[in-house]
């Protein structure tokens, strides 16, 4: 049951402190704390708040701790992983050689992954230290971390409210201060609904920046990304620059390492109400506004522009999205285990198949449309570095208003009106960024997006940076809650410079 206090924080005076992942890294390497200390910490604070938040499907601590001895026992060589000794979870939609994979939902069986898939591969080469699997909806289909068959994982600023979806068990780890970063991906806004959700930093990158998901190759349009959910500007910068050593596609420019904010003045186009009709609520607008108005004052120029995408794309997007769940009831035993049960779904998943049974003849325009998105989308981008928008459409609902037990026609089209502005980053493939405006009332946390055009990551940094140095955000470290209180004698994560 949750603890009397609404808020839960893991953060004390230990070998993480308050420290984001590019600080532990650098402590490390300096051998003021050892892998061991950090990996104890980590796993002490897991066990501690984990029941609480339930953001924890599957536990590697004894493999994490023997790995950490022993990364002990020689200095690191100078050609080390950046994140060498740094903890993290990866979501429980990726293989992880030793644990099972079971995508969220109780149709896949807990069988243990022979081989990590390769995005995991090329993660865990920067040095991370796995400390086990977070939890998502059921096939990351939701936008709420609410699975039908176990507790729902709660937003650790308020355990009644959800911590979005899908990445949501990761945000929750890395709010709450158990790991400085964890693994996230994002097939429709999964890294940067509960980034918004949780007052993170949740990057998508350009389609094609990093290693492929592998479930792309099975799709007609690559619409997942994988990367990290993080406290701080610089840890997300860090962790894309250590990637591209390791992989650079050469069809995009390079990111390499970003320091701080923009050393120019950017236009940026400004959209505040999404293309499906639905007016974004106050609380959310007047961040955008506030966000809009921060960065006049930094010396940047805002555009109001028009969506850039046709009026049929939320229909488009809804339909593709339906179809991913009608092909995992129908081929689930082929994509994902012999004994995969399509009986054991969740109701979302269910009513996406109808829908899609229902609406299949549509499929062929919808996929043209949205393939010509990356077209349509790049044409309105013209002249513009980046977009601010919201990144949901309203506040951060409570548990249960998007549970998949409600009734579809109820949860889908509260989906709708929800997640209206982050799908039109993974149809076009467009890099987009979520990062924390503010607090509600109740003390949740606000977001914003930008997304900016094909390959333009940079830019996205730069202005994620200049908003970090103007206005510190708010986080757990700093609020305080169940546990949570400024620890003495630790740095507190860098703002903006980069160092």
């Amino acid at each position: 049951m949750p603890a009397p206090s609404k808020t839960v924080s893991a953060f004390t005076d230990d070998a993480l402190g308050l420290d984001d992942a590019t600080a532990l890294a650098e402590r490390l390497r300096r051998r003021q704390v050892s892998v061991r200390e950090v990996t104890e910490a980590a796993i002490a604070r897991a066990e501690r708040v984990d029941p609480n938040l339930h953001a924890i499907v599957a536990r590697n601590h004894k493999q994490a701790l023997a790995t950490a001895t022993r990364l002990d026992q020689r200095p690191p060589p100078a050609d080390a992983p950046f994140f060498l000794g740094v903890p993290t979870y990866i979501k429980d939609n990726l293989d992880l050689a030793g644990l099972p994979t079971r995508h969220g939902s109780a149709a896949v069986p807990p069988h243990p992954a022979r081989d990590s898939s390769p995005f995991v591969r090329q993660m865990l080469a920067q040095g991370f230290l796995c400390l086990g699997k977070s939890s998502l909806p059921e096939f990351g289909f939701n936008a709420t971390t609410e699975p039908a068959h176990a507790p729902p994982t709660r937003n650790p600023w308020h355990l009644d409210y959800s911590t979005g979806a899908s990445s949501g068990g990761s945000a929750a780890l890395v709010a709450a201060g158990v790991v400085p970063v964890a693994h996230a991906n994002d097939g429709g806004g999964s890294i940067r609904i509960p980034a918004a959700c949780c007052g993170l930093v949740g990057l998508k990158a350009s389609r094609g920046r990093l290693v492929d998901n592998e479930a792309n190759a099975a799709l007609p349009i690559a619409i997942i990304a994988d990367g990290i959910v993080s406290r701080t500007v610089r840890d997300t910068a860090q962790f894309l620059a250590q990637a591209e050593r390791s992989y650079r596609n050469p069809a995009l420019p390079p990111v390499g390492t970003v320091l701080g904010p923009p050393r120019r003045t950017l236009r940026i186009g400004l959209v505040i109400d999404s293309i499906n009709g639905h007016r974004t609520d106050d609380v959310t607008r007047a961040a955008v506004e506030r966000t809009a108005r921060q960065l006049e004052r930094l010396g940047h120029r805002l555009e109001p522009m028009a969506v850039p995408v046709p009026s049929s794309f939320p229909e488009d997007f809804a339909l593709y999205w339906a179809m991913l769940a009608f092909g995992v009831r129908a081929r689930g035993r082929t994509l994902l285990a012999p004994d995969f049960d399509k009986h054991r779904v969740d109701g979302l998943t269910l009513g996406l198949d109808r829908r899609f049974r229902a609406n299949f003849w549509r499929l062929p325009a919808a996929l043209w449309r949205l393939r010509h998105s990356r077209v349509t989308y790049a044409r309105a981008m013209a002249g513009f570095d980046a977009v601010l928008t919201p990144v949901l459409g309203h506040v951060t609902p409570p548990l249960g208003y998007l549970a998949p037990t409600l009734p579809f026609d109820t949860l889908f089209e509260r989906l709708t009106r929800y997640v209206g502005f982050t799908p039109l980053a993974n149809a076009t493939g467009a890099p987009a960024i979520a990062l924390p405006a503010s607090l509600t009332d109740d003390r949740l946390p606000v977001a914003i997006q930008f997304m900016a055009p094909h390959g333009g990551e940079r830019t996205l940094l730069e202005l994620a940076y200049a908003l970090e140095a103007d206005v510190p955000w708010p986080s757990l470290w700093a609020t305080g809650g169940e546990t949570g209180h400024r620890s003495p004698g630790r740095a507190e994560p860098a703002h903006g410079d980069g160092g």
